[in-house]
C-alpha cells in the first residue's frame, strides 16, 4: 500500500503494521492480504463480492481485522460479508471504511455486514469511517449491520464517523433471542454541507433481553443529520434509546426515537436533546487562556469521547 492508503488504514483501524491475529485487507475494490488463524477462517464469496468469517466455538481473546481503503477517485464498491460467531466465542472484530478523493468524481463503498452470534458468545465489534483529499468529488458511505444474537449473547457496537464523509446512511437491523444483549455506542461529527442519516430497528423478542442505543453528534456549518431509532418490545425484556446532539452555525439535526411495546411487560425508554453549545462553558474555558475556537474544540472532542 502506497502513504495514503496507510494512513486512511490507521484512522480506521488503529494500524500501522500488520496487525496480530485474522485480517482481511481490501483496497480499491480488491483483497490486498489475509491472514486466518487455527480458530477464525475467512473465505471469499463465490456468488457475490465479499467473504465469511468463520470463528470457531469457544474462541476466547482474538481478533479479527476487516478494514476496507479507496483511494481511486471514480470507484464505487460494494461488499457482503457474513459472520459466523460459535458458541461461548469472545472476540473482537475491527472493521471501517477510509476514502481519499482527490479528483471530480464520486467515491462509494457500500457494505453489508451480517452477524450470526452464538449462544453465549461475546462480541466487541469497532467500526470506523473517515474521509480525505482535496478534490471535488463526493465521498460516500453507505453501512448496512444485520444482527442475529442467539440465547445469552452479547454484542457491543462501537461506531465512529467524525471527518471528512460527505453522505451516508448507516442501517441497522438487529433480533435478539432469550437474554441476549445489544449495546450501540455511535458517534458522528458533520461539517460543511455533509448529511448523515441513522437508522436503527432492535427487536427484542427474547425473554429478558436488552438493548441500549445511544448516539452522540455534533453538526457543523451547514450539515443536516437525521436520527431513528425503533426499539420493539416483543417479549418481558428492557430497551433504551437515546439521541444527544450538539448544534453549530447552520447544523441541522431530526431525532425520531420510536418505541413499540407489544409484552406487558417490555420496558422502554428513549431520550432526546438537542441544543447548542452553553455558553458558561466557553467563558469557563476562555479564562483558562483558550480562544473562543479552541474552547469549541475541547467542549466537542470531550462530547465525543
Amino acid at each position: 500500500m502506497d502513504a495514503i492508503q496507510k494512513e486512511l488504514l490507521a484512522q480506521i483501524a488503529d494500524l500501522h503494521e500488520v496487525p496480530q491475529g485474522a485480517y482481511n485487507f481490501r483496497v480499491n475494490g480488491e483483497g490486498a492480504g489475509r491472514r486466518t488463524t487455527e480458530h477464525i477462517d475467512i473465505v471469499t464469496k463465490t456468488d457475490k463480492p465479499g467473504i465469511d468469517i468463520i470463528i470457531k466455538p469457544g474462541t476466547k481473546n482474538e481478533s479479527v481485522h476487516i478494514p476496507v481503503v479507496l483511494s481511486q477517485s471514480g470507484l464505487t464498491d460494494m461488499v457482503y460479508n457474513d459472520f459466523y460467531i460459535g458458541e461461548d466465542c469472545d472476540v473482537t472484530i475491527v472493521a471501517g471504511c477510509g476514502i481519499h478523493n482527490g479528483g471530480d468524481q464520486k467515491s462509494q463503498h457500500d457494505g453489508i455486514h451480517s452477524f450470526h452470534i452464538g449462544k453465549n458468545a461475546k462480541v466487541k465489534y469497532v467500526e470506523k469511517h473517515y474521509g480525505s483529499g482535496d478534490g471535488t468529488g463526493e465521498r460516500v458511505l453507505n453501512p448496512e449491520t444485520i444482527v442475529e444474537i442467539d440465547e445469552g449473547g452479547y454484542m457491543m457496537m462501537d461506531t465512529v464517523q467524525i471527518k471528512g464523509v460527505d453522505s451516508t446512511v448507516r442501517t441497522t437491523r438487529a433480533t435478539l433471542g432469550d437474554k441476549a444483549t445489544l449495546v450501540i455506542k455511535e458517534k458522528i461529527m458533520t461539517h460543511g454541507k455533509q448529511f448523515a442519516k441513522t437508522d436503527f430497528v432492535v427487536d427484542l423478542n427474547g425473554e429478558d433481553c436488552g438493548a441500549n442505543v445511544v448516539s452522540r453528534s455534533v453538526a457543523k456549518n451547514e450539515s443536516h443529520q437525521i436520527f431513528l431509532s425503533r426499539i420493539n418490545g416483543n417479549n418481558k425484556c428492557m430497551g433504551h434509546t437515546e439521541c444527544d446532539a450538539i448544534l453549530m452555525d447552520h447544523g441541522c439535526v431530526t431525532a425520531i426515537p420510536e418505541l413499540t411495546a407489544n409484552h406487558i411487560d417490555a420496558s422502554l425508554i428513549h431520550e432526546a436533546a438537542i441544543g447548542k453549545i452553553a455558553g458558561e462553558q466557553l467563558i469557563k474555558l476562555m479564562t483558562l487562556g483558550l480562544t473562543e475556537q479552541e474552547a469549541e474544540a475541547q467542549i466537542v472532542n470531550g462530547f465525543l469521547k
